[in-house]
């Protein structure tokens, strides 16, 4: 069974995999599939007890993944896609069911329960086919089936369990090993699909679409899949707006144990099993073949030429958003809403042609409003968004941190090329002074330069500074160290958060000295500032130490320093919260980190996994970990 046979109908149309995993993504490309990558941000947070068995879990992950893509792209890419294919794998043990191991220890409890054992891996796979249909309406259409295969594990010793953690590789995988990899080195044999125990049966999967789009009749079509139904294996449904995930009345017969941290599940129904299937209901795409310059070769989708002209583009807006800022658009907007070009122009003394392109350009962004004034004219005046975090006199104003992409991170990736080609970074082609330590606060002896840093710093510290501070119950601390805190604005957010909390900001002198130049007003005597250098001097005591924004931008060598300083500041139970971007454990996907990383800093973006490991040789184990969808993630580790 190979692919073959149905790429030809899928050509020109839009297939897209729900999932970042490389093992997902090799397995389809190298069996010929064309399709985009689309990670799912469905949370997979659904109570393993409300299903009857492993396999309904795995399998209702899976569509939910596929479902939330395939809702979502219309409104956040602006294509709908045909298909959308979401996988989800779990290994089950003794009536456990094992997904990503949450840190080393999590890891040798999962290894050690396989050890010795027959286990089963389950891979739940959905295709969800997407109808457009009138008014932009979408109809979908699932598919579904799950894969089992059995594996056997060796006795494992110490040496060698701890040896494979050690390596790495089973922090992002199912049950905590990589049998395509080191981790085959633990398998005794292999009973079922191999290629299911990677992390998608591409076999089950090729017969299902064989199914769908090469069988002669309609009728054929609904006999092979109520054959498959009785079998157990795959279903066929319609869904609504209204429905939830299939599960148990109860689960006595089939316990399915859950861990205290699985939280309610994300509900959505689907209709019975016995929905009749036609051909021409499942049939996407068409039977005429390729009409490609080149044999094998098609002509590029409306949706992948819409990709790279984002991209194109993205510089461009960018841009807009950084000179309506600095012309002080936003704020003369907001004092006098409902101007026209000409006034606009006029006030921030600039051309009306260039003026009223920038306000077209910016209302097509969604940061303006336009409206029909007097004399046939367009006034313009501030979106919310602009409203609350454009607006210089903003709570959350982020103006300070945009002057600083402007002044600092436009020039430096004006030179990306150069910086490519070099691996260094470009300060002394992008600014007439060589400032090589601007990021570091040290920049230069100018003072305004120092200020529109500590700004940049004090608006990224409001915006993330609650979601920080609230990300973790910190109830069992008192006393709290922020390295490297600026103006002190993250460390009122945490005193904010927690009364029984006192918060010591440890920055340099140069930085101490102009604070009250951001919270002259602030009275919080919970708050407190001590000048010094955290790689030199002394660090103050406390029982949690707080790193925003401090890691990434530190070579390895720095890095060790400060946080063996922090170990040895530390006495067992005392905590640290690192809040830096955290990059996806397989490099896929955009990533703000990733593209930060480009400036060629000396320093380095990195995974959860990979901060883990680097403060565990440090004698921190990771306790909590919050992606909060915010500027900045959160980590909370603690001193064993």
């Amino acid at each position: 069974m190979v692919l073959n046979p149905v790429i030809s109908k899928l050509t020109g149309k839009l297939v897209v995999l729900a999932s970042a995993s490389p093992r997902r993504v090799e397995i389809l490309r190298n069996a010929g599939l064309r399709f985009e990558v689309v990670p799912s941000w469905f949370k997979e947070t659904l109570d393993k007890g409300l299903f009857c068995t492993p396999y309904d879990y795995a399998v209702e992950n899976a569509r939910q993944k596929a479902l939330e893509v395939a809702r979502r792209m219309p409104f956040k890419h602006k294509k709908t896609p045909d298909i959308v294919i979401g996988a989800d794998t779990i290994v089950t043990v003794d009536g456990m069911i094992l997904e990503k191991p949450k840190d080393k220890n999590d890891a040798y409890r999962m290894l050690s329960s396989l050890s010795g054992k027959e286990h089963s891996v389950f891979t739940g796979v959905a295709i969800m086919l997407c109808h457009e249909e009138e008014h932009e309406e979408v109809d979908y259409q699932l598919i579904d089936f799950y894969e089992e295969t059995k594996v056997k594990f060796a006795d494992l010793s110490e040496d060698l369990l701890w040896e494979y953690i050690n390596s790495g590789e089973p922090m992002d995988k199912a049950g905590g090993y990589g049998i395509q990899a080191l981790g085959g080195m633990l398998v005794e044999y292999v009973h079922g699909d191999f290629l299911n125990v990677v992390g998608f049966p591409l076999n089950h999967f090729c017969k299902q679409l064989d199914l769908i789009y090469n069988q002669s009749t309609s009728s054929s079509v609904q006999k092979d899949e109520c054959d498959l139904n009785r079998n157990g294996t795959d279903s066929t449904h319609s869904l609504n707006d209204s429905a939830a995930p299939t599960s148990c009345s109860s689960s006595a017969d089939h316990p399915i144990q859950s861990s205290p941290s699985d939280s309610p599940a994300h509900k959505v129904q689907r209709k019975s099993s016995e929905t009749e299937v036609s051909k021409s209901s499942l049939t996407v795409g068409n039977n005429e073949e390729h009409n490609g310059t080149e044999e094998g070769e098609c002509e590029p989708t409306k949706e992948e030429i819409e990709r790279i002209m984002e991209l194109l583009d993205g510089f461009k807006a960018s841009k807009a958003l950084f000179t309506a800022s600095k012309l002080g658009l936003f704020d003369l907007l907001h004092s006098t809403p409902g101007l026209a070009a000409a006034q606009v122009a006029q006030q921030i003394k600039a051309s009306v042609k260039g003026t009223e392109c920038l306000l077209e350009a910016c209302a097509s962004l969604g940061l303006l409003k336009g409206a029909q004034g007097a004399c046939q004219r367009a006034v313009y005046e501030n979106t919310e968004l602009a409203e609350r975090l454009l607006r210089s006199d903003a709570s959350f104003s982020l103006l300070g941190y945009i002057e600083h992409c402007n002044d600092t991170i436009w020039p430096l990736f004006s030179h990306l090329e150069s910086a490519v080609l070099e691996g260094t970074p470009q300060h002394g082609k992008a600014f007439s002074k060589k400032n090589k330590d601007l990021s570091q606060k040290t920049c230069s002896n100018s003072r305004e330069v120092k200020r529109r840093f500590m700004n940049a710093m004090d608006s990224i510290a409001k915006v993330t500074g609650k979601t920080i501070a609230t990300a973790f119950d910190l109830s069992a601390y008192k006393t709290a160290c922020d390295l490297g805190g600026c103006t002190g604005a993250m460390a009122h957010e945490f005193t904010k958060a927690h009364p029984g909390l006192a918060v010591t900001v440890f920055d340099l002198p140069a930085v101490i000295e102009m604070r009250d130049y951001f919270h002259p007003v602030h009275t919080d005597d919970r708050v407190s500032f001590v000048a010094g250098d955290f790689f030199q001097d002394e660090l103050p005591k406390a029982d949690l130490y707080i790193l925003a924004r401090i890691l990434h931008d530190w070579p390895n060598e720095k890095v060790c320093v400060l946080l063996r300083k922090i170990a040895d500041a530390c006495t067992p139970g005392c905590g640290l919260l690192l809040s830096e971007i955290f990059l996806e454990e397989d490099r896929h996907g955009p990533s703000r980190g990733l593209l930060q990383a480009l400036s060629m800093s000396e320093g380095k973006q990195r995974s959860v996994s990979e901060y883990s490991r680097l403060l565990e040789s440090f004698g921190f184990s990771t306790a909590h970990v919050t992606h909060t969808h915010n500027f900045l993630d959160a980590m909370l580790c603690i001193k064993v």
